[in-house]
């Protein structure tokens, strides 16, 4: 009796869309030989499953109709784990249609689309410690490696490693360049390598491509407890139109929009959640729930946001219709991004929801209660699009632009940002960080050690996509993994030991991170030098601890550059570089020490040498008496 109970109850939030552990109930489900499947196709005439265990036929097993707002229901005996199945659909026009399982928590590897009956086998956690303690890092250090797994490292054939595998590949190489923070492309299931994850047909599932579930969950096991977090790209924005997933699903419009001026993406040619409809928000926030609760992922970056709030997005005038109040906001997604932050926060208060957001929109990361959509953090695509605007000029031209590099810190504390170099920019003809550089090839590298320096001292999280933590010399190619032969050549080396080298100082010092969303962190001293094409600022820690940050974007070496500063002290260099270890020139500095004398506003100044296309840290140098 208490699991029909539960069962009525289940049903009736899931169609009231406050079901949030929908997953719990719609699905299959076994129970030794015996497996219940449920699904929801309102627009279907007949539903039947069928699969291995019926030799495909397709009628054999009729579902029965369980509620009046279309869930099904099917009871099938003699089924075991990893049996292969999928739904038939009779349409109302009388089509006969397949389609695999939106709820499957496991499919069929690529090219075959069938899911498959799983039940998860009682994966034994050790990352309590982590759990327990996890927060939202907005006054800690978040230091993000984004990669794609299938093309981050490969066997020597080409094909990928297991879960399991790269679980291990991975805590080695995070633990020795100190990031803090894992972010991986889609893992949810897709057919088309191509698409990177963001054409996903599966979304309770992890792909089959790197093995099952429980694989995927020693990984993240395993980097928990090495003190490393994980966040995964999620996709509620947008499906694709696969003849197997929920394009159509059952003959009609049930996942995506049935009104033609908002049911797809112009841009991608993908379908358009239906954020109005209760069954599909009660879907997409138990799916944001199921990575979280099974999997214990520690944020989700959510993709594409501005294309999800924006009824104009992408569209021309006559291909989209305002909303009541004649704007052009979703006011469907406005409702469902609040409910989405609000539930994850309450049920998960340690995680973390990111947003991809390309526009002006305010409060992407305020409190719902303040008027905002409730994520804690917004990518910064302002600072992103700028600085590499920047870094790609003639650094002959470089002063004309000058003002790249200084606006983001306008509107730097008007949100809680993460500074992303994401996969997007360095793919399909954009080139390699590295490549951008409008320079000779022997200044490309220090042109990136100066523009990552600069990264990660402007106030932000951060985020960098794999390669330029080696300076890959080509774009990302999605068909084969990163060229890690690169680091048998010292340039090549060097680089990776300065990333290094600049993870562990960010780590390690509060003045990188822990004010990085208030103006008490961030001082600029100078601002307008744009004849030489130098930056420089000091960051601030809680405690008025000070870290001094000279960037220098010209190609000229300067000597006894003039920098005003707040006070009598003697300094000392925390990073350069320009160092030799790094392959630079090693200009040399010695005793810097303050003067009294006014400059540039302030009491006193130093002087320094920078080298070309150079970037120095300094911290106040302690006496020991």
């Amino acid at each position: 009796m208490k699991k029909d109970q539960n069962n009525d109850l289940a049903k009736y939030l899931f169609h009231e869309g406050t079901n949030y552990r929908a997953f719990d109930y719609m699905g299959s489900f076994l129970d030794g030989d015996e497996c219940t499947f449920r699904v929801w196709a309102p627009g279907a005439k007949k539903v039947y499953v069928t699969g291995e265990f019926c030799n495909w036929e397709p009628f054999v097993y009729e579902a029965d109709k369980v509620t009046d707002s279309g869930i099904y229901e099917c009871r099938i005996k003699n089924i075991k784990q990893f049996d292969a199945y999928k739904y038939v659909f009779e349409t109302q026009d009388g089509r006969t249609l397949y389609k695999s399982d939106p709820y499957a928590r496991h499919f069929e590897t690529r090219p075959n689309t069938s899911s498959k009956v799983y039940k998860f086998n009682d994966y034994e956690w050790g990352d309590q410690a982590w759990m327990k303690s996890r927060k939202v890092p907005k006054e800690g250090p978040m230091n993000i490696y984004e990669l794609h797994l299938g093309t981050w490292k490969t066997r020597e054939n080409g094909d990928f490693y297991s879960y399991r595998e790269y679980a291990d590949y991975l805590l080695a190489y995070l633990k020795e360049m100190k990031y803090t923070h894992v972010e991986l492309l889609p893992l949810m299931e897709h057919p088309y390598d191509k698409s990177w994850g963001y054409q996903v047909t599966g979304y309770f599932a992890p792909t089959s491509r790197y093995g099952l579930p429980e694989d995927l969950m020693y990984l993240v096991d395993l980097l928990h407890q090495n003190n490393i977090g994980i966040i995964l790209d999620w996709v509620p924005g947008h499906f694709p139109k696969d003849e197997s997933g929920l394009f159509e699903f059952d003959g009609s419009c049930v996942y995506e929009y049935s009104d033609p001026l908002k049911m797809e993406h112009k841009e991608w040619g993908t379908r358009v959640f239906d954020y109005g409809k209760n069954e599909v928000i009660s879907f997409l926030i138990s799916n944001a729930v199921y990575w979280l609760d099974k999997f214990h992922i520690d944020g989700l970056r959510v993709d594409a946001v501005s294309s999800m709030l924006y009824l104009d997005y992408f569209r021309q005038g006559g291909e989209w219709r305002p909303n009541i109040y004649g704007g052009k906001e979703n006011l469907e997604v406005l409702d469902f991004l609040r409910k989405l932050n609000e539930h994850v926060h309450d049920v998960f208060p340690g995680a973390m929801m990111i947003a991809e957001e390309s526009t002006a929109w305010p409060k992407v990361s305020h409190p719902i209660e303040d008027g905002g959509l409730g994520f804690d953090f917004k990518w910064n695509m302002g600072w992103m699009n700028d600085s590499l605007k920047y870094l790609e000029a003639d650094p002959f031209f470089r002063s004309g632009i000058h003002n790249n590099m200084t606006f983001s810190i306008t509107y730097a504390f008007s949100e809680n940002y993460i500074l992303a170099l994401s996969h997007d920019e360095v793919v399909h003809g954009k080139k390699s960080i590295l490549e951008k550089a409008y320079v000779a090839y022997e200044d490309k590298f220090k042109s990136l050690r100066v523009f990552l320096a600069y990264m990660y001292a402007h106030p932000g999280k951060k985020l960098t996509f794999m390669g330029t933590d080696i300076a890959q010399v080509i774009e990302w190619n999605d068909e084969r993994q990163l060229d890690w032969v690169l680091l048998d050549y010292p340039i090549h080396a060097n680089h990776k030991k300065f990333v290094k080298d600049l993870n562990t100082i960010y780590a390690k010092h509060k003045q990188l991170w822990e004010l990085d969303t208030n103006w008490d962190g961030f001082r600029w001293n100078t601002v307008d030098d744009y004849t030489n094409n130098v930056f420089t600022f000091t960051r601030y820690d809680a405690k008025g601890n000070e870290m001094l940050v000279i960037c220098n974007f010209s190609s000229q070496k300067l000597k006894k550059y003039k920098i005003g500063v707040s006070s009598d002290k003697k300094y000392k260099i925390l990073l350069n570089s320009d160092a030799k270890k790094y392959g630079g020139e090693g200009l040399v500095n010695r005793n810097i020490h303050s003067v009294k004398s006014e400059f540039n506003g302030f009491d006193y100044y130093i002087e320094v040498n920078i080298g070309s296309f150079g970037s120095l840290y300094l911290v106040e140098k302690y006496e020991v008496f």
